[in-house]
């Protein structure tokens, strides 16, 4: 086999190219390869003996053993290879691995073996992965249920307050009403009793007032005071009856004034 050659087949089996030229050189140090590069027109066909020394040389170069079971088995194919060795084959190579010595049905065999152990192991630890998922499933599931009672708990409970709110509002409108009521009749009965006769004697004002003839002259305007404010047109009040005691009003200030 020449550098050409080995070149190809370092190439072939994925080796980079810097790894391929100390490849080479070291073969050609040893006498594994002869000097024949540039050669276009060399023959073509098979170019290794046999698949032990096809194992040895994907040895020397650092390829795994799983992968070179795949190139010799491709080269076999190929006819890069002439025949399948016997372990027994005396070559250039020392060779200490006794595995490389097996044949190609047992590699294959070992590296099935190898690659089922490994996927029994994935298996393993998929199955793991969905036990531990199963359980934080659970957990969730459970913090969920949790919650959704809770909250439901928490709705009958506004439902309850909302419904003592309605009717606590409902007791206190009823209640405003009736006050309401109770003021506007308290104004009426104010209002009509208030006696709409004019005269400038101040014992007369505390009798239309309502009041007693000794009512002091503070009591009797803070009476009026109180029947303008109730009988004001800004509040509901009648117009004719705000202008009788405003006017009886003012009469009393300057009866006060005048004395």
């Amino acid at each position: 086999m020449n550098t050409d050659q080995a070149f190809d087949l370092l190439k072939d089996a994925g080796v980079t190219e810097s790894i391929s030229i100390q490849t080479v050189r070291h073969w050609l140090r040893k006498g594994k390869i002869k000097y024949e590069g540039g050669n276009k027109n060399r023959k073509t066909g098979y170019i290794i003996d046999d698949t032990d020394q096809a194992f040895d040389l994907l040895k020397d170069a650092g390829i795994t053993e799983s992968i070179s079971i795949q190139i010799v088995r491709r080269w076999l194919r190929e006819g890069k290879i002439k025949y399948e060795g016997n372990g027994n084959r005396e070559t250039g190579y020392i060779i200490n691995d006794t595995a490389s010595k097996l044949s190609i049905n047992d590699r294959i065999d070992q590296h099935k073996e190898e690659l089922i152990h490994r996927l029994k192991l994935k298996i393993q630890a998929q199955d793991k992965h969905i036990e531990g998922i199963e359980e934080l499933h659970e957990s969730a599931k459970k913090i969920l249920i949790q919650q959704r009672d809770k909250c439901k708990k928490e709705v009958v409970t506004l439902k309850n307050e909302k419904s003592k709110l309605q009717k606590e509002t409902k007791d206190l409108l009823k209640e405003n009403i009736e006050l309401r009521n109770e003021l506007i009749k308290v104004k009426e009965n104010k209002r009509d009793n208030y006696n709409f006769v004019s005269n400038n004697h101040s014992n007369d004002y505390s009798e239309k007032l309502g009041l007693a003839k000794m009512a002091s002259n503070k009591e009797l305007l803070a009476e009026y005071k109180g029947l303008l404010k109730i009988t004001h047109p800004d509040h509901d009040g009648n117009a004719k009856v705000f202008h009788y005691i405003k006017t009886d009003y003012d009469n009393f200030r300057n009866f006060i004034k005048g004395k």
